[in-house]
C-alpha cells in the first residue's frame, strides 16, 4: 500500500483556494494561469484512478461532487468511475458522487488497514493527520509560478523530502518527491 499526495501549490506553499471558490483574498491563483494548467491528469496519476482509492476531506469532497459528476472525457470519466473514500465526521450521504463510501473509524486507524494505494487530492486537513503519523509515501506536487503571501500551507512541521523528478506541466512544475 501507498498513500499518495497530491495538491496544487504556490511557490510560498498555500495550498488553499487554488480555484477561488473559497473567496479568500489571495483564492484563484492557480486558475489564473488558464485552464490549459488545471486541466486534465497533471499528476499523471493513470492506471492508479483504476486500481487505487482516492480519500478526500469533506470539504474538497463537497467541491468536487458538485464539479465532476457532469464532466466527461478521457479524465472526469476516470475520475469519476474511481473508487472514492471520504473522512468526515459530519457527513452522511455521499450518493452526490458515484461511488463515494464514508470512510467508517478512526483515519489512521482506517488507513493502516487498507491494501491498496490511496490517493489523497487536496484535503490538507487528512494529509496533515497522515503526514504526522508517517503514513505519507509520496507527495507529487503542483507548483504554480504565484505567491499567495498569506493562506493554509501544506506542511506545519519541518519534513525532509527526497526528490524523486520534477517535470514542466504549461505554466507550473510536478515535482514528485518520497518521504522515504
Amino acid at each position: 500500500m501507498s498513500v499518495i499526495v497530491v495538491e496544487f501549490l504556490t511557490l510560498d506553499g498555500v495550498v488553499e483556494d487554488p480555484d477561488g471558490s473559497g473567496g479568500t483574498a489571495a483564492g484563484g491563483w492557480a486558475f489564473r494561469h488558464g485552464p490549459e494548467a488545471v486541466a486534465g491528469d497533471k499528476f499523471r496519476l493513470g492506471t492508479l484512478l483504476e486500481t487505487g482509492t482516492l480519500l478526500f476531506g469533506r470539504t474538497t469532497w463537497e467541491l468536487f461532487a458538485k464539479l465532476w459528476p457532469g464532466r466527461t472525457g478521457e479524465f472526469p470519466d476516470r475520475l469519476n468511475a474511481a473508487r472514492k473514500l471520504v473522512a468526515s465526521r459530519t457527513l452522511t450521504d455521499v450518493s452526490a458522487w458515484q461511488n463515494s463510501s464514508l470512510l467508517h473509524g478512526d483515519l489512521v486507524d482506517e488507513v493502516t488497514k487498507d491494501t491498496g494505494d490511496l490517493i489523497v487530492i487536496g484535503s490538507v486537513g487528512i494529509v496533515q493527520a497522515l503526514g504526522r503519523h508517517g503514513l505519507v509515501d509520496e507527495y507529487r506536487l503542483l507548483v504554480f509560478p504565484s505567491v499567495a503571501g498569506e493562506g493554509r500551507r501544506l506542511f506545519e512541521d519541518a519534513v525532509d523530502l527526497r526528490l524523486v523528478s520534477s517535470t514542466p506541466v504549461g505554466p507550473a512544475v510536478l515535482s514528485t518527491y518520497t518521504t522515504r
